[in-house]
């Protein structure tokens, strides 16, 4: 294992589940004595995802017929380890160290607040947003909020990115903050709008937003007791500003480029574009003008500019 520690090797991973089988034959004394020198032995995901996650299983414990304060030894053992590897490499280790310090208070908050330290530099808005969802799994859904407020930060979605694989953890960190409250969805919001330039995606998280009264969700009986957001107050307002300017901005880079069997498509993009405009007070009166200004421009486009007056007027 030393010696295979820094160069890559096919056999690694199948010869560390070995070294902990043989270990785990010896007896609890060579478990401790492989959790307690990891760092000479086993890399940090390594140590976290294979080693310590089969110490910590039940048939380990049942195999070796345990007392309680073997038991705890190796649990202490293992949680020492997984907060070593978290703050050693917190991208790969950090998930498991939670999973690893779930049944103790103390180590479960430092596992939480080495997350928090390195989600400015060291973390991916994917690892981030992962983490979230298990502390809300976990039952902590203000601390995935805030995980999941922090990942926003770190992504950035473009006007045609309208498949991302981040936008249903978009769709997720919004919904969160939505059934928090209306102080939640204020604070997210301004991060989406910053992060997010998908005009189909905003319009989603728009539509998703004024279904429901925010800090509703869950709450049996009170379906439609609460008071809707209005889409002219903030929060709304910014986020329905920003998807009107989406839909304007994407409207002009997909016309720069358009051959005529995207036509239809792009009539129907339009069309979902006028929803958005009319959930403005004078929505029906941008859109008009917004309209006049596609034909002024585009008016060498002639087949396409008659589609856009047949179904715009």
């Amino acid at each position: 294992m030393r010696m295979t520690l820094s160069t890559l090797n096919w056999r690694r991973r199948e010869m560390v589940r070995w070294l902990v089988t043989c270990a785990t034959e010896v007896g609890v004394r060579a478990l401790v004595s492989i959790l307690q020198s990891w760092y000479s032995l086993f890399t940090p995901t390594e140590a976290t995802s294979i080693v310590a996650a089969t110490v910590m299983s039940h048939n380990t414990i049942l195999r070796l017929s345990l007392d309680y304060p073997q038991r705890e030894e190796l649990a202490s053992c293992a949680r020492t380890l997984a907060l070593q590897c978290a703050m050693k490499d917190p991208q790969n280790c950090a998930l498991s160290a939670l999973t690893l310090c779930e049944k103790d208070h103390i180590a479960f908050e430092t596992a939480y607040q080495i997350v928090i330290d390195a989600a400015s530099t060291g973390m991916t808005h994917t690892q981030l947003f992962t983490i979230a969802r298990y502390m809300e799994h976990r039952g902590y859904p203000l601390r995935a909020f805030k995980l999941a407020s922090l990942a926003m930060t770190h992504l950035n979605l473009a006007y045609n990115q309208d498949t991302h694989p981040a936008i249903n953890d978009v769709l997720w960190a919004c919904a969160l903050s939505h059934s928090l409250g209306k102080n939640e969805l204020a604070a997210i919001i301004p991060l989406v709008v910053k992060s997010v330039h998908c005009a189909t995606v905003l319009s989603d998280i728009l539509r998703r937003c004024t279904m429901t009264a925010p800090g509703l969700a869950g709450i049996p009986g009170r379906r439609n007791s609460g008071k809707l957001m209005s889409t002219d107050k903030a929060p709304l307002r910014q986020l329905l500003d920003a998807t009107i300017s989406a839909y304007i901005n994407t409207t002009h880079s997909r016309l720069t480029h358009i051959s005529p069997r995207h036509y239809g498509e792009f009539i129907e993009f339009l069309s979902k574009a006028r929803e958005t405009f009319l959930l403005a007070q004078d929505g029906h009166i941008q859109f008009a003008q917004f309209i006049d200004n596609l034909k002024q421009i585009y008016k060498g486009k002639k087949k396409l500019m008659l589609l856009v007056r047949e179904r715009f007027g």
